[in-house]
């Protein structure tokens, strides 16, 4: 599968963007790597999410709700998502 290139910047997105590709992987493991990301994240860095899991594009906004991030947005197309988070 070709890689899928996001831009995700915005002009209040100071920081850089780490990208997790779970494409083809099943819970947990979408929502585990998003939160290692996470933690590796900077204040301003956006994380962007790329997968096929449909149970984790719901599970991993709704963790990024409890942690008190923004998620700047969910899209999907062919069956792919891309989830944005700035931390």
């Amino acid at each position: 599968m070709p890689e899928i290139e996001v831009d995700v910047r915005e002009p209040e997105c100071a920081g850089r963007e780490i990208r997790v590709d779970v494409c083809g992987k099943n819970c947990p493991i979408p929502l585990v790597e998003t939160r290692k990301a996470l933690r590796e994240a900077k204040p301003g860095d956006v994380v962007v999410v790329i997968g096929t899991h449909e149970a984790s594009k719901k599970e991993i906004p709704m963790a990024v709700q409890a942690l008190g991030l923004k998620l700047l947005g969910v899209e999907e197309e062919g069956g792919v998502w891309t989830i944005r988070i700035q931390r």
